[in-house]
C-alpha cells in the first residue's frame, strides 16, 4: 500500500496532504509538530492502514503547504480552521479520530474544544493541554528550564542560527529532546530538504512567535498568564481522550499531565517507559496498537 498525495484548498492556504488506506474506512487525521512534517506519522500510518483511512497534512508553514507571511497568520485559530476545512471535506457528517503530536497536539486540543461533536476520539502523543502546560512552566522549575528553547526560537535571529551549517542546530534539537536512533542519513536529508523550502523556516518559527504561552526566565519570578484567568469550561475535552506518553521526553516533563483529568473526564493515559518525545518514530507499532484499541471503544 502506497501513500497518495494531494492538495487541499483551505481558503487562504493550500495544504499538502498525505493519505493511506481505504477511504471507506474510519477516518484518522494525524497532525505533526515542530520541526517535522507529515512523515512524522508515516510509521504509525503504515501500521493502521488495514483498518483506517489515514490522513496527515503538512500544517501551514511546513514543508509543501503554504507559508503565509506574518506572525498573525500562525495563531492557533487559523490552524484549527485549516483542519476544519480538511475534515469537513473528508468526513462531512461522520465523527472521526483526531491524533496530534507536539504542536500538532496543540491544534488537536484546540479543535476538540471548538468542535466537540466532530470527534469520536482524541489521541495525543507527547503533547500538552494548553492550561496544564502553562501551569507546568510557571510552577515546575524543571519544566521551565526545559522550555527555555521556546524563547530562543522566538528571537529575531532564529532563522539565521538554525539555517547555519546545513541546519545543524535543528538536527541537534531533535537529538536533544530524546533518543533519536531512528535518524538515519536519508531522514536527515529529507528534513533538510523540507526546511530549505522558501518561507518554511520562518513559517515554522512563527508558530512559536504567535503563541500566547508565557515562558519566564529560569530562576525568575513566575508570571501570570492570560490563559489561566479564563473559565476552565472553555478548555474541556468532551470526547474519549487517550494520551500516549513517552516518559523519556526531555522537552516535556510529566508535570505537564497534572490536572488533565479536570478537563478530560474520559481520560486514558498510556505511559511508555522506553520512549521519549519522538515516540511516533521510536515506537510506531506501540502507538498504532494503542490507537487501534482506543478507537474500538
Amino acid at each position: 500500500m502506497r501513500f497518495r498525495f494531494e492538495r487541499h484548498d483551505a481558503g487562504d492556504v493550500s495544504l499538502h496532504v498525505a493519505m493511506l488506506g481505504d477511504h471507506d474506512k474510519p477516518l484518522v487525521i494525524c497532525l505533526h509538530g515542530f520541526p517535522e512534517y507529515w512523515a512524522a506519522w508515516a510509521g504509525v500510518m503504515k501500521e493502521l492502514a488495514a483498518d483506517f483511512f489515514l490522513v496527515a497534512p503538512d500544517q501551514r508553514g511546513f514543508n509543501l503547504s503554504s507559508c503565509p507571511a506574518g506572525v498573525e497568520n500562525y495563531r492557533v485559530r487559523h490552524m484549527v480552521a485549516d483542519l476544519a476545512s480538511l475534515a469537513d471535506r473528508l468526513s462531512p457528517a461522520r465523527p472521526f479520530v483526531l491524533a496530534g503530536h507536539d504542536w500538532g497536539a496543540s491544534v488537536a486540543y484546540a479543535y476538540a474544544m471548538a468542535h466537540p461533536n466532530r470527534l469520536s476520539h482524541l489521541v495525543i502523543a507527547n503533547g500538552v493541554h494548553p492550561v496544564c502546560f502553562q501551569r507546568a512552566i510557571l510552577e515546575d522549575e524543571g519544566q521551565r528550564q526545559a522550555s527555555q528553547y521556546i524563547n530562543r526560537l522566538r528571537a529575531d535571529d532564529a532563522e539565521t542560527l538554525l539555517s547555519q551549517d546545513d541546519n545543524r542546530r535543528l538536527l541537534r534539537m531533535i537529538e536533544g529532546f530524546s533518543s533519536a536512533g531512528f535518524m538515519d542519513e536519508a531522514m536527515r536529508c529529507a528534513y533538510r530538504e523540507a526546511w530549505s523550502k522558501e518561507g518554511v523556516l520562518t513559517g515554522m518559527l512563527n508558530w512559536y512567535r504567535a503563541s500566547p504561552l508565557v515562558v519566564p526566565a529560569v530562576g525568575g519570578k513566575g508570571k501570570s498568564a492570560m490563559i489561566l484567568d479564563m473559565p476552565e469550561e472553555h478548555f474541556a475535552i468532551r470526547m474519549p481522550h487517550l494520551v500516549i506518553w513517552g516518559e523519556a521526553d526531555q522537552a516535556l516533563r510529566s508535570s505537564c499531565l497534572e490536572g488533565l483529568d479536570r478537563f478530560a473526564p474520559d481520560l486514558t493515559v498510556e505511559r511508555v517507559s522506553d520512549a521519549g518525545h519522538w515516540i511516533l518514530h521510536e515506537q510506531p507499532k506501540r502507538v498504532a496498537q494503542a490507537i487501534r484499541d482506543f478507537a474500538a471503544r
